[in-house]
This record gives C-alpha cells, sequence and structure tokens, in this order.
C-alpha cells in the first residue's frame, strides 16, 4: 500500500510552521514566507518558475526528493486558499481556483479537507482537485486509490499535518527547520512523537534549513 508523506514542510526555529494573520495578501502569515527562502533559492525552484540559477547544493536535493514516487497530494483547505465558509458564500468564494493558477504544479489528483462540499475543480496539465467532507481517513484512501501504487503526498497546512502525525497515519516525516523566529502563529507542536511511533533517521544541514527526517517505525 502506498504510503503518507510530508516532504518539505518548513517550521521556524520556535515551532511554527506560518506566521499570524494570514490573508490573501499574505497567504503565509506575518513573516511566513521568509520559511520559504531557503526553497526559492534552489536550483529546482528557479527551474519550475522557468528561471536560470539556483544552488545545486543540500536543499535543493532534499526538495527534488520531496517530488519523487508521489501519485496523489492531500491538504487542508488552509493550504487550498483563505476562503472560509460554504463556497457558495459569495462571488470571491465561488470562484477561488486555489493558489496556483490555471496550472496547478501538481499534475495528479488533490484532494482537499473541508467542512463544505464542493464539486471537483478540473484544471490544467493533469491536476484535479477534489474535495472532501468526510475526514482525514477518507481523504486518505481516495488519495492511496488515486496514486495507483505511488506514494500520497501530506501538503498541510499546520492542523492537517499535526492531526495526521498524532494518530500514526504519516509514514515519513520531513521537517525543514529554518533559522528565524516567527514569535507567534500556527505551531507544529507534536506531543508524543516517541508515543505515536516515530524515530529520527537522519539529519542533514542545507544552505538555509537543517533538514530533520523522521520515519513511523
Amino acid at each position: 500500500m502506498s504510503r503518507l508523506r510530508v516532504h518539505n514542510f518548513s517550521v521556524s526555529i520556535d515551532g511554527f510552521g506560518a506566521g499570524l494573520n494570514q490573508s490573501l495578501e499574505i497567504p503565509l502569515g506575518v513573516g511566513g514566507e521568509d520559511l520559504h527562502r531557503w526553497i526559492f533559492a534552489t536550483e529546482f525552484w528557479h527551474a519550475r518558475t522557468e528561471e536560470h540559477g539556483g544552488s545545486r547544493g543540500v536543499d535543493n536535493a532534499w526538495l527534488q526528493a520531496g517530488e519523487v514516487g508521489i501519485g496523489a497530494t492531500i491538504m487542508g483547505r488552509n493550504m487550498f486558499g483563505p476562503i472560509r465558509g460554504p463556497w457558495d458564500a459569495d462571488e470571491k468564494a465561488a470562484s477561488w481556483r486555489g493558489w496556483w493558477g490555471e496550472n496547478p504544479p501538481f499534475g495528479h489528483d488533490v484532494f482537499v479537507l473541508t467542512h463544505h462540499a464542493r464539486d471537483p475543480l478540473v484544471m490544467e496539465g493533469g491536476t484535479t482537485f477534489h474535495f472532501v467532507t468526510a475526514g482525514l481517513e477518507t481523504a486518505l484512501e481516495l488519495a492511496q486509490s488515486a496514486a495507483h501504487g505511488q506514494d500520497v503526498r501530506l501538503g498541510g497546512g499546520v492542523a492537517t499535518i499535526r492531526e495526521a502525525v498524532s494518530t500514526g497515519l504519516v509514514d515519513e516525516l520531513h521537517l525543514a527547520r529554518v533559522p528565524i523566529l516567527l514569535g507567534a502563529g500556527e505551531s507544529l507542536a507534536m506531543d508524543n512523537l516517541v508515543g505515536a511511533g516515530y524515530r529520527v533517521d537522519s539529519t542533514e544541514l542545507g544552505e538555509g534549513a537543517m533538514h530533520v527526517r523522521l520515519v513511523r517505525v
């Protein structure tokens, strides 16, 4: 059966995966964009955005590894966009199609956790967003079926990852510890990782982040 993996999830030194006051203008919250500067400096990111340059170092290798063998993605509604409540609440909610434009970078089925039903969104490049109201475990079953033997990526946000790790659903967890302090925001604080069956498999210092890989034993 395909595994559930978290890759390249950036966390500040004080444990926050996003800043305060997330919005359309500042989707990662106050200071949150700094969590991803290590990504923006890599060759892999430059190639994805059709730019030249970027580092080929440790950070680049970890970023690339997170794309290998992934056949479907799960994400929380908070990662899909800043819209809250029913999708038909207003014009903005009804027209929201994600942060990534009409050709998202996924190229496979993406399952969005939400409390409000919505018809699937078929995008360019092979991405289809499915909106799941029955919870994380149902989304995982659907994603594993759609992955056709490949692994499923859990993209975030913070609350979704916390829930999945606390219940032992995540098989592999890669955190990029970034040397900044946010002071407040969405905390990734995960209690009792040992009790949930996790151990540290490897650590590696990159150019912009410390990479920590945990696995469920």
